[in-house]
């Protein structure tokens, strides 16, 4: 049976937050529609997050659980997307950062878009992160603008995927980690897929777990390695 939504969560070492985030998730979500269920993308976690996701699914059908042995954000991005049937939109949310009201924006622009991005840098947007952070995602997106040539403003964090582009793009995707749905944004940018991008409250659920200083390097290779990547792939429209 289909849905309007898949949401896709991917979850590394997450014992201690899962249940009351992903109560907390579901609560906001059921506000907005009834259509929707939930796949958790566990990746190479040391603790009990395996056990306490497949608990969750047991008693929600809504709930389904897919596990991968190496941590990769990205990677488990890229396999909860693929194991995703029969749904209208894909929408990707991390445990400690979603909104149910997110959804109900997708179902507002989803006549005239086939990506929504809840853009931390969008007029109207309220980022309550720390400056530091703030500032990481102010030159991240700068680098991309000078090294890539994206016009979108904000490439990580909340997005919704029409199904199809997900379908048409995904197997392209070159990059892991960090950097997979930034270049899945770049890429459907590229190929001419309408994007909307909309205002987010950005407000922290926790204190950030992984240190931003020791993801610079790892993304900076990464940016070049997708302007190499994708040096050959003109834009709609170029010549």
């Amino acid at each position: 049976m289909g849905v309007d939504y898949a949401i896709v969560i991917p979850i590394h070492n997450e014992a201690d937050f899962l249940d009351g985030a992903l109560a907390a998730l579901i609560g906001e979500v059921d506000e907005v529609t009834s259509s929707y269920r939930i796949v958790l993308s566990e990746n190479g976690s040391s603790d009990e997050t395996l056990a306490k996701a497949q608990d969750a699914a047991l008693t929600d059908e809504r709930i389904s659980v897919l596990t991968m042995n190496t941590p990769d954000y990205g990677g488990s991005m890229r396999a909860g997307m693929g194991s995703v049937r029969n749904a209208e939109w894909i929408v990707t949310f991390d445990i400690d950062y979603f909104s149910g009201a997110f959804i109900r924006s997708v179902g507002e622009a989803a006549e005239r878009s086939d990506i929504v991005i809840a853009s931390k840098r969008a007029p109207g947007s309220e980022d309550r992160r720390s400056v530091v952070r703030r500032l990481g995602t102010s030159v991240f997106n700068m680098l991309l603008r000078r090294l890539v040539g994206s016009g979108v403003s904000d490439t990580h964090g909340i997005k919704a995927f029409r199904a199809t582009v997900v379908e048409d793009l995904v197997p392209l995707v070159v990059l892991r980690q960090d950097l997979f749905d930034t270049e899945l944004v770049i890429r459907a940018e590229r190929a001419g897929y309408r994007i909307t991008e909309i205002p987010i409250v950005v407000e922290e659920r926790r204190a950030a777990r992984s240190s931003l200083l020791k993801r610079i390097p790892r993304t900076i290779r990464g940016i070049f390695v997708l302007r190499k990547t994708l040096g050959k792939v003109r834009r709609i429209g170029e010549n």
